[in-house]
C-alpha cells in the first residue's frame, strides 16, 4: 500500500490501522457494522515531537514501522487514495507491540 503524502506535526503520528478478521472463530462472516473498530496499527510517519516550556523538542518514543496499540476511539480518521489512516497524538498510543 502506498504511503500517504502527509507529514505529521509536533507529537502526532500517522498510523495505518490493522483491520480485525472478517470471520469469527466459528467461520461466520461479520458485516461491516458488526466489526470492532481497530485498536492496533503500523506507524507510517512520526512528527518531530512536542515542545517543552523552554521550547526544546521532546523526542517521540515510537518510530516508523512500529506496531502499536491505541485507544479505541483515539485520533482522527482520514482517507487518502482509497486507504484509511489515523492521525494520533503520541499520548493516544498505549503500547508498542514487540
Amino acid at each position: 500500500m502506498a504511503k500517504p503524502n502527509l507529514k505529521p506535526l509536533n507529537d502526532r503520528l500517522i498510523v495505518e490501522p490493522i483491520e480485525a478478521d472478517e470471520r469469527t472463530a466459528g467461520g461466520v462472516l461479520l458485516p461491516e457494522t458488526a466489526k470492532e473498530k481497530p485498536m492496533q496499527g503500523r506507524v507510517l510517519a512520526v512528527g518531530p515531537g512536542a515542545r517543552n516550556s523552554k521550547g526544546e523538542r521532546i523526542p517521540i518514543e515510537v518510530s516508523p514501522n512500529d506496531h502499536v496499540l491505541f485507544a479505541k476511539y483515539a485520533g482522527t480518521e482520514i482517507k487518502q487514495n482509497g486507504a484509511k489512516y489515523l492521525i494520533l497524538r503520541e499520548s493516544d498510543v498505549l503500547a508498542i507491540v514487540t
